[in-house]
């Protein structure tokens, strides 16, 4: 990550050049959160910058090297402290808001959908997998009409053939009398397209749901749209002819 770039085409000390009447803390207590740039809220996040480095200058950088203010929900704290005027406290202190905002998204979906086919499943999912950098898998449990009992986050960080065993994810629709499933796993690096052992899993799945007598409505994959061929971010193994 270059800083470089960035601060060539960034005033040196943006706060000097505001005038105090448009600094983010005035034109807030005026016009509420809402009328404020994502630079500004973010100023207002970090409150002060450091010798050389305003806070104003310090938010555009930031927004700057992420691409935007989204772009910085995938940050870790190494990324932060890549730039100048971010130490430890403040690296925390943002790797905190935006966790935050990660569970704000997830909160978001509603309480108990019908999820049928593997769009809705996307959908029901998508904010739980924005900014994930390892592989988790999730089983939706399922009454008889579909609607969802529960999400279950059977496994994380493995990116292997053991990524997630049938024998835990039916323990799951199991233990909350479902009488389908419908399971899920993410790709961070966004290309959903499944590997073999996406294939060798979903086999182990396909059987197990005959053997335990609980459908296996589908198994997707988990991508993003921008590094998916199809433009769709997710893959279907029903509808690829798996199961």
């Amino acid at each position: 990550m270059s800083t470089q770039t960035s601060s060539a085409y960034l005033p040196d000390n943006r706060l000097k050049t505001t005038a105090v009447s448009e600094r983010p803390q005035e034109r807030l207590e005026r016009h509420g959160a809402a009328a404020l740039s994502d630079t500004e809220l973010l100023a207002m996040l970090l409150r002060s910058g450091t010798r050389g480095h305003d806070v104003l200058t310090l938010a555009g950088r930031l927004i700057s090297e992420a691409g935007s203010l989204a772009g910085l929900i995938t940050w870790k704290e190494t990324d932060f402290k890549k730039l100048k005027g971010i130490g430890r406290v403040k690296a925390l202190q943002l790797i905190t808001v935006m966790e935050i905002a990660r569970r704000v998204l997830r909160q978001g979906v509603p309480v108990d959908p019908i999820i049928n086919d593997a769009s809705l499943a996307a959908d029901y999912l998508r904010p739980l997998v924005h900014g994930l950098l390892v592989e988790k898998f999730w089983v939706l449990c399922l009454n008889r009409k579909n609607r969802l009992i529960k999400c279950v986050e059977v496994t994380s960080g493995t990116a292997t053939s053991s990524l997630a065993h049938p024998r835990e994810v039916f323990r799951e629709a199991i233990r909350e009398s479902a009488t389908a499933i419908l399971c899920a796993h993410n790709h961070p690096s966004g290309d959903p397209a499944p590997s073999s052992a996406d294939i060798k899993i979903t086999r182990q799945l396909r059987e197990a749901s005959q053997a335990v007598d609980i459908v296996l409505l589908d198994h997707v994959i988990l991508g993003n749209t921008t590094a998916d061929p199809t433009g769709r971010g997710y893959y279907s193994f029903r509808e690829g002819g798996l199961i």
